[in-house]
């Protein structure tokens, strides 16, 4: 585990930024994100901005010039196109380059630090709370997409390999399930035989790309509800974390973010009775999502976003499976049946998506262009 910076380590750090202004360095981390150490420097004169400092975890993310690339072209390629549409009501994370003319700064121990703008005056949600905070989620998503729709997504690198590719992630399982490291799989062959049932439908995805019929675009791959600022009204104004954005389909982020908005529990709730669906804020997130991105969507894209609100919780369900099988080196743990538990807790969001698909189908063609059955 990293360590905490010190003050006069940021100190140092912050030197080598074209920063306005005198900041102070207090080293006090700043939110919830588990990936890169962020810290928070308020800005002494207060005429000039404040700025977040992150330490990029180049554990995870092992190209950090190809990272920083990617989030370089996306930044201007949304601020060309939001000043060309004018109508746009996001904002755009802002880099600040370092002395030496690069987007980061390598510090003596080989660890890499970037620097934003601090937005003024937002704030984040871990929780979606109401229907609105879900309707403007789903609009900030969708509007990100809409954005860079048109924008060429070989241009960007894969930061994680594979990152959505549930057949890269099931041979995995099934590696683990053969060598069974841990001696494990005779107690969970239940869930076994739940993942193994669903494997021709949770490829769909994958093979209708194979197969062209749904474009790869610019995803953000990462859409947790706390990676979307608002302001103080709760209109989401900026999309952030943009370390994965990265070629992808659009049913991947409408899966993930729809897995962690509809379900009432918590991602390792042991008690399976508490988890349910929260159908009203899967509606909202929908009618926001489809207001932007149902501008440039497919009528196939369509049709797959469904199958990604079943792809997500499925896929997490294996890699937490697989971790299980392998003795749990990969997930952090708080008990020996942690990754286990999360295992029964996905594959219970499943089952209660499966069973009000026809539900879930009928919001997502109401607020479509296209009806689909």
């Amino acid at each position: 585990m990293k360590a905490k910076a010190k003050a006069a380590d940021i100190q140092k750090i912050v030197e080598n930024f074209l920063i306005s202004g005198e900041v102070e360095t207090s080293g006090l981390n700043y939110g919830s994100g588990h990936i890169n150490d962020t810290y928070c420097l308020y800005n002494k004169q207060p005429h000039e901005p404040n700025y977040l400092l992150q330490r990029i975890n180049h554990h995870v993310f092992k190209d950090v010039s190809a990272l920083t690339d990617n989030i370089y072209l996306v930044l201007n390629y949304l601020k060309k196109k939001m000043q060309l549409l004018q109508q746009s009501d996001l904002q755009v994370l802002e880099l600040i380059p370092a002395k030496n003319k690069m987007l980061y700064h390598k510090d003596e121990d080989g660890n890499y630090w970037r620097m934003y703008v601090f937005i003024k005056d937002s704030k984040s949600f871990d929780i979606v709370e109401t229907e609105q905070q879900a309707e403007e989620g789903g609009r900030a998503f969708g509007q990100f997409q809409a954005l860079l729709s048109d924008m060429n997504a070989s241009l960007l690198s894969e930061t994680i390999v594979d990152f959505h590719n549930i057949l890269f992630r099931l041979d995995n399982f099934n590696k683990a399930l053969k060598e069974n490291k841990a001696n494990r799989a005779a107690n969970v062959q239940e869930e076994i035989d739940f993942i193994l049932a669903r494997v021709t439908q949770m490829r769909r995805i994958y093979d209708m790309g194979q197969q062209g019929l749904l474009p790869k675009r610019i995803t953000h791959n990462d859409t947790k509800f706390n990676n979307i600022l608002f302001n103080q009204q709760d209109k989401a104004i900026c999309v952030i974390d943009l370390d994965t954005v990265m070629p992808g389909y659009v049913a991947y982020d409408f899966g993930d973010a729809i897995r962690t908005i509809i379900n009432t529990a918590a991602e390792d709730e042991a008690d399976l009775s508490k988890i349910k669906l929260n159908i009203p804020l899967f509606e909202a997130y929908t009618k926001g999502y489809l207001a932007e991105a149902g501008k440039f969507l497919t009528a196939n894209e369509v049709k797959s976003l469904l199958l990604g609100v079943f792809l997500l919780p499925y896929m997490q369900a294996v890699r937490f499976l697989t971790d299980y099988l392998e003795g749990d080196h990969y997930f952090k743990i708080a008990y020996p049946e942690h990754n286990l538990v999360r295992t029964k807790a996905q594959l219970h969001l499943l089952k209660q998506l499966e069973e009000h698909e026809a539900e879930l189908q009928e919001i997502i063609s109401t607020y479509s262009i296209y009806k689909l059955k």
